[in-house]
This record gives C-alpha cells, sequence and structure tokens, in this order.
C-alpha cells in the first residue's frame, strides 16, 4: 500500500511551482503566439512526455549520477542549449509566408510541434534534479513501493503542469487571431519567436547546478 507524506502539502506545492513562469511556460507561450493554441498544446503534451524521461530517472537513479556528475551535467545541459538555440536560429532564418495573411492556413505539423516540445523538456537537466531533489520529500522512505511512489508522484505534477500549460496556450493562442489581421506583425514573428528561443537555449547553457 501506498503511503504519503504531507500529500495535500505536495498538491499546492507542484501548483505553485507549476504555474510559476520557467523555461517550458516561456516556450509554449511562443509557440502559441506565433502558431496558435493547437500549435502551444502540441508543444505541451510535448513538454508531458518529455517528463517522463525525469521521472524514469528519478525512478531508477540516473538524475542522481547528473546531479553528481558536473561533466555529465554539462554534456545534458549543452545539448539542450543547442537545441533550443537551433530552433531559434532557424526561425530567424525562416522567410515570411503568405499563409500568415491568408484566413485557411495549411495544418500545423503536429507530431513535429509534439516532438520539438518533448527534446527540450528531456534535455534539461534542470527537471531531473528539480524532480530528485522535490518529489522524495513527500514520500515514506519505509516503504517498499519508493519507486511507485515516487512515480506517481511525477506524474501527478507533469499531468498537472500540462494542464497549466494547456490553460496558457489557449490564453495566448488567441492574441494569433488578433495579430493574423496585422500583416506587419508577421513580418516579425519569427524574429520574435527565434529571438525567445535562443533566449532560452542562452539561459540554459549558463544553468549552474545549486
Amino acid at each position: 500500500m501506498l503511503h504519503f507524506q504531507n500529500v495535500w502539502l505536495f498538491f499546492i506545492a507542484s501548483l505553485l511551482l507549476n504555474i510559476t513562469p520557467g523555461n517550458d511556460m516561456i516556450y509554449v507561450s511562443s509557440r502559441s503566439i506565433s502558431q496558435g493554441s493547437k500549435a502551444g498544446i502540441m508543444s505541451a503534451l510535448g513538454v508531458f512526455f518529455g517528463c517522463f524521461v525525469h521521472i524514469l530517472a528519478a525512478v531508477f537513479g540516473l538524475s542522481l549520477i547528473i546531479a553528481r556528475s558536473a561533466y555529465l551535467f554539462n554534456i545534458v545541459k549543452l545539448a539542450g542549449a543547442a537545441y533550443l538555440i537551433y530552433l531559434g536560429v532557424k526561425s530567424w532564418l525562416s522567410k515570411p509566408s503568405q499563409k500568415h495573411t491568408h484566413p485557411q492556413s495549411p495544418s500545423l505539423n503536429k507530431w513535429k510541434l509534439f516532438k520539438q516540445g518533448m527534446i527540450t523538456n528531456a534535455l534539461n537537466p534542470k527537471v531531473a534534479i528539480f524532480f530528485l531533489s522535490f518529489l522524495p520529500q513527500f514520500i515514506d522512505p519505509s516503504s517498499h513501493f519508493v519507486k511507485l511512489q515516487l512515480a506517481v508522484l511525477g506524474l501527478w505534477f507533469a499531468a498537472q503542469g500540462t494542464l497549466v500549460l494547456m490553460i496558457v496556450a489557449l490564453i495566448f493562442g488567441r492574441t494569433k487571431d488578433f495579430f493574423s489581421r496585422k500583416p506587419r506583425f508577421w513580418q516579425i514573428q519569427e524574429k520574435i519567436t527565434g529571438t525567445i528561443l535562443i533566449g532560452l537555449g542562452i539561459r540554459v547553457a549558463l544553468t549552474t547546478k545549486k
């Protein structure tokens, strides 16, 4: 039988942490503003599945290795930063398309958005360390089901965070419809998205272990 410690405190703390703006929220917001709510929601779902990497790492102790090894931490950190910067540069170099001013724009590449969101989250070592340091505070270490407790709490945290990101996507996605009626906006929207992604990449690259 599962025994959690201070489970209501966990629910409150996890909600407060999930509504605090961070890399994932900034990423989903930028996707929603530039490509609409559906793009933001697919990115949020990608982030959710990216969390599975960190949940499994916390459960099986791999994130402990990353937390204790500066070398491994830097490898994962730089890989994630490079990917974000790559997406940002790609947005900067893309040319404006007439589809932005057309009322029936082509369907989004949902799988691509999903994959990018998943990779962005999975390659963030800070998330792995966070799961490892935060989740154990709410489990019963004397239980025979410690790994299951970690998995359940991790899934709850990820699901709650995804719901928050979807709400953010719906809110910010409405601005896309507003700006779609302003052709000039589409001349700079890729630059805005690219700048945000590059900034996130630099932020991740400069991350240090605490």
